[in-house]
């Protein structure tokens, strides 16, 4: 088994958006904002090889989807989809994924599974030959989203991965499709029923913790629909992680793939052990490496 950080396309979006109620004179310090106040953020991906003898890919990133006024809109740096770029570094295509974990449906982890945009052409999904596994909860939250966060799923995408036939909702600790391989807990503060995936001592934090900076309990983002609630699971997720010594991997962080909790005498959380890329690492060496 190896695994890999995968790169897909990259965001600038607004820093006081993605930091909440976090003044900016704080924020700055950790990430410097451009003249127009946004921040570069990642839309990483996990890819983990052999698993089980199946290629697992955790998200796919924002992809290249988005129209091109809609692409500046939201802040989409490449016009290309630079995922399937990043699989085939290492030698890969969407064709060569068995399986696609999604913690949510928002576009900026999901819409990567399209095609990229194409004047005249309807939305396309790849991956043709993965089954997509994703909690059930959100699944029923994309299909009857609510105003708050409407504007944050892709309306095509939903009915497309129903249409696929290899569509799985998962609504506990493990899913047909992998077995116990990978294991599975929700959060609901960010969206409802958010997935969170372990596999081989690593964590993918998803939208509970977007990056280092996030792992400081009252840091939330703006787009967090029940920021009080996620504050407590996030407490919870980070206690257990680091009493089992669970890596966390990043999806947003600009810099950072994966990181190992730490706790201070003051009983702050905070982060060692940074890493900015994962290369083919074994569990044993991702999750003890500096």
């Amino acid at each position: 088994m190896e695994l890999f950080s995968l790169i897909g396309n990259s965001q600038q979006l607004d820093g006081g958006a993605m930091f909440g109620n976090a003044p900016k004179a704080l924020w700055s310090r950790w990430i410097a904002p451009d003249e127009e106040n946004r921040i570069p953020l990642a839309c990483r991906c996990l890819l983990v090889k052999d698993l089980d003898g199946r290629n697992v890919l955790f998200e796919t990133g924002i992809g290249a989807f988005f129209e091109p006024a809609l692409r500046e809109r939201y802040g989409v740096v490449e016009s290309r989809h630079v995922l399937l770029d990043s699989l085939a570094e290492v030698g890969l295509t969407d064709a060569d994924i068995d399986v696609v974990v999604l913690s949510h449906l928002h576009f900026d982890h999901a819409g990567g599974l399209l095609a990229a945009w194409e004047e005249g052409q309807p939305p396309r999904l790849l991956f043709p030959n993965a089954r997509f596994v994703v909690g059930a909860e959100h699944w029923r939250r994309a299909i009857d989203p609510h105003p708050r966060d409407r504007a944050s799923f892709v309306p095509e995408l939903q009915p497309l991965l129903e249409a696929s036939g290899r569509l799985e909702r998962v609504d506990g600790e493990y899913s047909q499709t992998l077995s116990k391989s990978v294991r599975f807990s929700f959060s609901d503060g960010h969206t409802p029923g958010l997935m969170l995936a372990e596999v081989a001592g690593v964590v993918f934090c998803a939208d509970l913790i977007p990056g280092r900076f996030w792992v400081h309990l009252p840091i939330t983002m703006g787009y967090d629909r029940w920021p009080e609630k996620l504050i407590d699971e996030k407490r919870m997720f980070l206690e257990d992680k680091l009493a089992r010594d669970v890596r966390l991997f990043f999806t947003h962080d600009h810099d950072c793939a994966l990181a190992r909790v730490t706790r201070d005498e003051r009983g702050r959380f905070g982060t060692v052990d940074e890493q900015r890329v994962l290369h083919g690492a074994p569990p044993q060496a991702a999750a003890g490496a500096s």
